[in-house]
């Protein structure tokens, strides 16, 4: 022992001093603490966290790993759960109590305008083919514009024609009728309740009077069935 040494009260040994100043080696909080540490951390991130970031911010000795283990059983069985994403960890709801966070949205699906077009051909003009849609429109009619109103359960596949390809014919379901609260087809307006609604360009329609209804086509023998529905 120098000299110097017997400067030290009780003539302790400076190594021991240097390690009673230092305040890292302080013990570290009890396990209970720890496991609360852990939990506000995981409570309060947006990300999931790994035991070293949690660590890092813990205070000197403590055991994230075996803090997480505890938070982990005390959860067990209760309404959120502390789950390993990864590598990392987060608290997040019960699997078996995830319906309680699902919201159903109605989504407004807006029918293009050739949907909209098809569908009064077929609603006014059933049963109606492809062919006899494109040659009132005008246009070519999609498959997809066909499908959509398929899916929407508006209209459905009917008898096919009794003629060359027997093609198929088109006509409204009662899910159609029900949703414009229809009784049946033949309760669809005419020409004059759809102008007068604004529903329609108030020029003519040439060879229908305004107070005419849109005329249904005389169906084929062997499509009556189909009516009956209506």
């Amino acid at each position: 022992m120098t000299d110097h040494d017997d400067d030290l009260p009780g003539g302790a040994d400076p190594e021991e001093m240097g390690a009673l100043e230092d305040p890292g080696l302080f013990d570290a909080p009890p396990l209970a603490e720890q496991e609360r540490m852990v939990e506000a951390m995981l409570f309060a991130t947006s990300e999931p966290l790994t035991v070293r970031e949690m660590a890092t911010r813990m205070p000197q000795g403590c055991d994230a790993g075996t803090a997480i283990a505890m938070l982990q059983n005390h959860y067990r069985g209760r309404g959120v759960n502390v789950v390993q994403v990864g590598g990392a960890w987060a608290i997040r709801t019960a699997p078996d109590l995830s319906f309680l966070m699902q919201k159903e949205v109605i989504e407004t699906r807006k029918l293009s305008r050739a949907a909209i077009e098809t569908l009064s051909i077929i609603a006014y003009h059933q049963p109606a083919t492809r062919a006899e849609i494109e040659e009132i429109r005008g246009v070519a009619v999609s498959k997809g514009t066909i499908d959509l109103l398929l899916d929407l359960d508006w209209i459905r596949v009917g008898r096919r024609r009794e003629t060359p390809g027997r093609p198929v014919t088109f006509v409204v379901t009662e899910a159609f009728l029900d949703h414009f609260s229809l009784s049946s087809a033949k309760d669809l307006p005419g020409l004059g309740e759809l102008r007068a609604a604004g529903l329609l360009d108030p020029r003519r329609m040439p060879g229908l009077d305004d107070d005419t209804a849109v005329p249904l086509p005389e169906e084929d023998e062997g499509d009556e069935d189909q009516e009956e529905m209506f």
